[in-house]
């Protein structure tokens, strides 16, 4: 089972580790296109101030945000499960699961990034702020920018198992699976029953929730039909059917009664 993440906008603060090595990182294929978002962020971030909270999209009040991109090269660094905090990664809880189900996060969780394309949550890395959706002055979209070398390194990376696609549209746009490893992969939205609407905190922490619970449970399901089975077996309430056309994901619904 291969589980996609998006990132956490809030992050921990960079570790005393080591400084950032990029050919230690998990997916070396995707190790050029780090390099050049790293150079172009940092190049930026120790340049024009305003400019570069422009082109992140950042508030006066984030202004700390440049300085810390500034020294991404020489920050220390901590395991990438540590440095995404927030909704998602607070119901996770990566650090409280036991080591069996410590070692299936570490072989099955992908965290995407706009900076880094896509770590395993063992990665060392810096604390950072480069989301997706940002447009570089150089290299553009940083979406547009990850999808041929996501293309060759991910489908490879998904092998023939379940891929449990939990990412948010932005970092969506980076990677879509297609051809048999589409027919392989579920999406989840979390549902207010009585309402049938999507509520976005809620969202997060239940498919945290969810991550976690397979993890602990050791489940394995080979594909979106046993995924079905096993959302089941942890006593969520879970609609789907089989996609209309063939290539293409399953949608899943996992409705709650209570928001929290």
């Amino acid at each position: 089972m291969l589980v996609l993440l998006p990132p956490s906008e809030g992050k921990a603060a960079s570790g005393r580790g080591a400084p950032l090595r990029t050919e230690s990182l998990s997916l070396p294929g995707l190790n050029a296109a780090r390099e050049a978002v790293l150079t172009e962020l940092v190049d930026l971030c120790t340049g024009d101030e305003d400019k570069a909270r422009e082109v992140l999209g950042l508030s006066e009040g984030l202004r700390g945000e440049v300085a810390k991109n500034a020294e991404l090269r020489t920050a220390g660094t901590r395991p990438a499960g540590e440095i995404y905090t927030g909704v998602l990664y607070d119901a996770l809880d990566l650090a409280t699961l036991d080591a069996t189900a410590k070692r299936r996060a570490a072989r099955s969780l992908l965290v995407f990034s706009g900076l880094w394309g896509a770590v395993r949550v063992t990665d060392r890395i810096p604390s950072y702020r480069c989301a997706m959706g940002v447009k570089l002055p150089g290299l553009g979209a940083l979406g547009a920018h990850w999808r041929a070398p996501m293309a060759e390194v991910l489908p490879e990376v998904a092998a023939d198992g379940l891929v449990l696609d939990l990412r948010s549209a932005a970092y969506a746009t980076a990677w879509k699976p297609k051809g048999e490893v589409a027919r392989r992969t579920a999406t989840v939205r979390v549902l207010h029953a009585p309402t049938r609407k999507v509520v976005s905190h809620f969202n997060k922490a239940t498919k945290g929730r969810i991550v976690r619970g397979l993890l602990t449970a050791g489940a394995a399901p080979k594909g979106p039909a046993e995924l079905v089975d096993a959302l089941r077996d942890l006593g969520y309430a879970v609609e789907c059917e089989p996609p209309a056309r063939a290539g293409t994901a399953w949608a899943l619904d996992v409705l709650v009664d209570e928001v929290h």
